[in-house]
């Protein structure tokens, strides 16, 4: 996006960033008699899509409170704020802001923590090694180092963080996008490939009344111009026309009355545009095209550029099909090295189960022969017991008769 542009015709500075950078050209002053508030309410402005983003919010609407840094915030310049500069002036905060932007980052770090350990737990759980480099790109946005307070370093990351994610924000979205859109026709023409000669006939020719009954709707009025926004005004809002005034319509669509149209507030003014080609109800309708077209919209209000080129090309598409295909292969690859391994384990298994059978075998000849042998020695110990008793008995009986035959011989 065109930051410079946008910061100079809404009289923002970049420390504000999502509520800023995404905001409508167009900015109204505030009133400077209006009183403080000490309680930080929840913040209002549009949710950035950041992992980060209530604590994004929270810290830039606590720094608006304190008097000195938003009369420094009014004065900066982009280069000042992407350098650090404005940074610095968060020594001057009064304390009972820092007290507050101390807890901010307590809770924080204790979130991101808690998130760090389920993502892990859940890797683990599921067998997969956890990517410690991309947990550690979660704690990008401050200093995890100090856990305790902010400190200068914790905004001048903020800042660097929200700047650089921001940026990369709708690339990303547009990226998904082309991508769904590529899959929806990749499956189509698969579908076709399946398909008889006849059937495959009057699905194309369905296909294209679809197209052309999406492209026949009311003239659509071009995003931010004159004509658009006096319809919002007339059919939304219930004005007459005539009466439409700028300011009026500007305060009456700053829901959360903070001087800018941010995004939401901006893609809302897109929706009678957006109704009068799309339906939920309508088979030709993607509600998922719905609101890419209504990115789109905004994105051309802040840049002032309309870009009509398709969404993917016929050449993109070939090469995500090359891609898939490659993926495909890459599976059934996979898949059929994974079989020949459970094949090689379950022969494995067989072999080690008739190992297991015939070592039971062994050990029960083996505990046979043990008790044939305590048997074989139990026999031959009570032969030798009754040879020595048979030995003893003899010897007893040689000895009674020797003493008899002496007193025979002396009587």
């Amino acid at each position: 996006m065109v930051w410079s542009k946008a910061l100079a015709r809404c009289g923002l500075v970049l420390l504000s960033l999502w509520l800023c950078i995404h905001s409508v050209p167009i900015s109204v002053e505030k009133a400077k008699d209006k009183p403080e508030v000490e309680q930080l309410e929840p913040p209002q402005s549009a949710d950035t899509g950041l992992h980060y983003d209530r604590y994004l919010r929270e810290v830039i609407e606590y720094l608006e409170k304190d008097p000195h840094f938003r009369e420094k915030l009014k004065n900066a310049n982009m280069d000042d704020i992407k350098q650090g500069k404005l940074s610095k002036e968060l020594d001057f905060v009064q304390h009972n802001f820092r007290t507050k932007l101390d807890e901010l980052k307590r809770e924080e770090m204790s979130r991101l923590r808690m998130l760090i350990k389920a993502k892990h737990d859940l890797r683990e759980g599921n067998g997969n090694t956890p990517d410690h480099q991309a947990l550690l790109k979660q704690f990008e946005h401050l200093n995890h180092m100090n856990p305790h307070t902010f400190e200068v370093e914790d905004l001048d990351r903020l800042i660097q963080s929200a700047t650089s994610d921001l940026e990369n924000y709708d690339k990303k979205h547009h990226d998904e996008f082309k991508r769904y859109e590529m899959t929806k026709e990749h499956e189509r023409r698969e579908r076709l490939k399946t398909m008889s000669e006849e059937d495959r006939r009057k699905e194309e020719q369905h296909y294209e009344e679809m197209k052309k009954k999406h492209a026949n709707h009311p003239k659509v009025n071009h995003p931010g111009s004159e004509d658009q926004l006096k319809e919002v005004w007339q059919e939304a809002d219930g004005l007459d026309p005539e009466d439409f005034d700028p300011k009026t319509f500007f305060k009456m669509h700053d829901s959360n009355g903070d001087g800018f149209l941010d995004e939401s507030e901006l893609e809302a003014l897109f929706t009678k545009e957006l109704e009068k080609v799309y339906d939920p109800t309508n088979e030709e309708d993607d509600m998922v095209e719905m609101e890419e077209e209504r990115l789109r919209m905004r994105e051309h209000v802040m840049n002032e550029t309309l870009d009509q080129n398709p969404v993917y090309t016929e050449e993109e598409l070939r090469e995500y099909e090359r891609q898939l295909a490659n993926e495909e292969n890459d599976i059934n690859t996979k898949a059929a090295e994974l079989q020949k391994q459970r094949e090689e384990l379950e022969r494995k298994q067989e072999e080690l189960n008739t190992q297991k059978l015939g070592l039971k075998q062994v050990n029960k000849e083996t505990s046979c022969c043990k008790r044939a042998k305590k048997g074989e020695i139990t026999l031959l110990f009570r032969s030798l017991q009754l040879q020595r008793t048979h030995r003893m008995a003899i010897h007893i009986s040689d000895s009674v008769s020797m003493y008899y035959a002496k007193e025979h011989s002396f009587l």
